[in-house]
């Protein structure tokens, strides 16, 4: 038997105001669990400031929430987010600044949550560089090859590009490069910033000029260029603890420690907000996914936030297993 029609009228009625009721639910303005701005550190790489535009709106959009960025060094942010100046540091790498960093999780003002990706360090030569000198393949054979990286501001020896001037990376560089006692070979140049680092070394890979220089991953730049990563002795943890000190007395060389990448958050601000934290702690972005998103970043030559609008585009099953259904249906709707 049919139901009646005004039967059916009643029941697509209530149907469609419950469906509208889970949208209007969905897509309410939601309500921020800090009354003030997330304050996010913008650590000047490409990757961070990506990250930093992909939560920037995840946390704008989803949560309510307003945010702002505050532009700085490693271990400067790292001395904020330890304040409470900042609230989230997208990208930490531990490894990389080991005893500032366990010094800072033990005063209990900083936590590390997630699994943001896996990051590397390493010092590089062109692959034509190595094909023309096949016996170059450590860092320890840099020695015997000083006159193909001549330094053009002191013509006696060669020029290592190590890490940009301030970084936390630049204590490890130089203590690696005492290590390998290439002191009275090379000068170990700190670039004034990353951005004229990446200008030295593809000017060099274009003119097919031999360089030699420090760099990490995940970038645009090791990606788009056919690098070789010269070798250095197996890992030993004291050794690289030692590198990372900038009171190392005795450094010893060894390899780069693979960096687990988390997200540093300033204790105070995880117990206000629970549910961000939540967001933070599943935060983790696949590895081929990263190098996806900064290849487009450096091809379309964009803007981190650019970039940032690109990945959540692009990969939604993703960033949709980070947050609640809620939080998604108001984020996809914004894009």
């Amino acid at each position: 038997m049919r139901p009646a029609a005004p039967v059916l009228s009643f029941i697509a009625a209530v149907g469609a105001a419950t469906a509208l009721l889970f949208s209007t639910a969905a897509s309410a303005a939601p309500s921020c669990e800090v009354d003030r701005p997330v304050r996010f550190s913008g650590l000047n790489w490409e990757s961070n400031l990506v990250l930093a535009g992909i939560e920037r709106f995840i946390v704008e959009h989803g949560y309510g929430c307003k945010t702002a960025v505050e532009i700085g060094e490693t271990l400067a942010m790292l001395a904020a987010l330890q304040r409470g100046d900042v609230d989230i540091t997208p990208e930490v790498w531990p490894g990389q600044i080991e005893v500032a960093w366990d010094k800072a999780i033990k005063s209990g003002r900083v936590q590390g949550v997630g699994h943001v990706f896996d990051a590397g360090e390493g010092w590089y030569i062109p692959r034509y560089t190595q094909e023309r000198h096949p016996e170059l393949k450590s860092a320890a054979d840099l020695a015997r090859f000083s006159e193909l990286f001549t330094d053009p501001e002191e013509p006696s020896k060669g020029r290592i590009y190590g890490c940009p001037a301030g970084w936390s990376c630049d204590i490890l560089n130089t203590n690696l490069f005492k290590a390998l006692k290439l002191e009275e070979k090379y000068t170990m140049f700190a670039p004034g910033s990353g951005a004229a680092q990446k200008a030295a070394i593809v000017s060099a890979y274009k003119r097919k000029r031999d360089i030699v220089f420090y760099y990490w991953t995940p970038t645009a730049l090791v990606g788009s260029l056919d690098l070789v990563k010269l070798e250095l002795p197996p890992f030993d943890a004291a050794a690289y603890t030692c590198l990372t000190d900038p009171n190392c007395a005795d450094p010893v060389a060894t390899e780069f420690k693979s960096n687990r990448a988390v997200t540093g958050m300033n204790t105070d601000f995880a117990r206000a907000a629970p549910q961000l934290t939540e967001f933070f702690t599943k935060l983790t972005v696949p590895g081929p996914v990263i190098d996806d998103t900064l290849g487009w970043l450096e091809t379309e030559q964009a803007e981190p936030e650019e970039a940032a609008l690109y990945f959540l585009r692009k990969y939604p099953e993703v960033w949709k297993k980070w947050v609640p259904e809620d939080v998604a249906t108001r984020v996809q709707a914004k894009l």
